[in-house]
């Protein structure tokens, strides 16, 4: 149990859930409730960046959980942070409660909220996104080249990163959430949409941080078409799509590798998603994924 005398009076309460690595925890004291999040100290800097930014997106009229305070904990080996508890469930479980209707709403809402996210301000980027994103492919490549363990069918991952590399020459940067996807996103009681979970945030190219919408699409496909044609205003650039599934092609490639040190029910969990992926393209012989249905609402 962490040690900050501060939350001594506090109830405290374990989150178990997510992937980010932080220790999470649920603070309450009467009617106050908070969330605490403690990181290893040798990521102070990362963490103090992130509790600066949500603090902006707060000045910015975003909808997020708000930054109270940061500090160490007693012995001085851990970072913490407190933010604003928002009261609801996690979306990812509430989906299967919603129509097709309702959940397209939820997505235009998130596409929404996200385009907002993209308009706080960044330093200028150091190198540029085509230097930046190739050299991470390459690094993927080189990984996935080294796996035993091979997608069946992974060649039109391949061959698809290859033929269009050249997409990302003279692309823009911008603030990335950095892992935006029904998971981290709460339902509150009167159906909106909260984005949380800003552990992830990097900047990059605006149209990269839809790379996690498979993780939408696997539970509802409406939600995602929605998220798309929120953000666009359901004007959608053909450019858009081809990109999209260079950055889903990069990140389905690194899934399995990246899943074998926890076991094998994430293995078959990337590997199955990585097979879906390849029926939403074709194979890779199409850019626009059969699950986008824009503007549907049936349901």
């Amino acid at each position: 149990m962490f040690k900050i005398k501060q939350f001594d009076d506090y109830q405290v309460t374990k989150i178990e859930k997510g992937w980010s690595g932080d220790q999470k925890y649920l603070l309450e004291k009467g009617s106050e409730k908070l969330m605490l999040r403690i990181s290893d100290i040798s990521k102070y800097e990362k963490k103090r960046h992130e509790f600066e930014v949500i603090k902006k997106l707060e000045q910015m009229g975003i909808e997020t959980s708000k930054a109270v305070e940061f500090g160490l904990d007693d012995e001085e080996t851990h970072v913490w942070m407190t933010l604003t508890w928002i009261e609801g469930q996690d979306l990812r479980d509430e989906i299967g409660k919603f129509s097709d209707s309702q959940l397209y709403d939820f997505g235009i809402e998130a596409g929404k909220v996200l385009r907002d996210i993209h308009q706080l301000e960044i330093p200028e980027p150091e190198e540029s996104w085509e230097v930046h994103f190739n050299k991470k492919i390459d690094r993927k490549l080189k990984v996935y080249a080294n796996c035993e363990l091979k997608i069946p069918g992974g060649e039109a991952f391949l061959s698809y990163i290859e033929e269009n590399r050249h997409l990302l020459t003279g692309r823009p940067q911008c603030f990335h959430h950095g892992d935006y996807h029904n998971g981290n996103m709460i339902l509150t009681p009167d159906e909106k949409v909260i984005p949380i979970d800003f552990n992830r945030l990097d900047i990059g190219d605006p149209w990269e941080d839809f790379n996690r919408i498979v993780f939408c699409k696997d539970v509802s496909p409406a939600f995602a078409s929605g998220r798309v044609d929120g953000y666009f205003d359901g004007n959608i650039p053909d450019e858009f799509w081809r990109l999209l599934a260079l950055y889903i092609s990069s990140n389905a490639i690194s899934s399995v590798p990246w899943a074998i040190p926890f076991g094998e029910g994430e293995i078959e969990f990337m590997m199955k998603q990585s097979m879906g992926i390849l029926e939403d393209y074709d194979n890779m012989k199409t850019y626009v994924p059969s699950w986008y249905k824009g503007g549907s609402r049936s349901g």
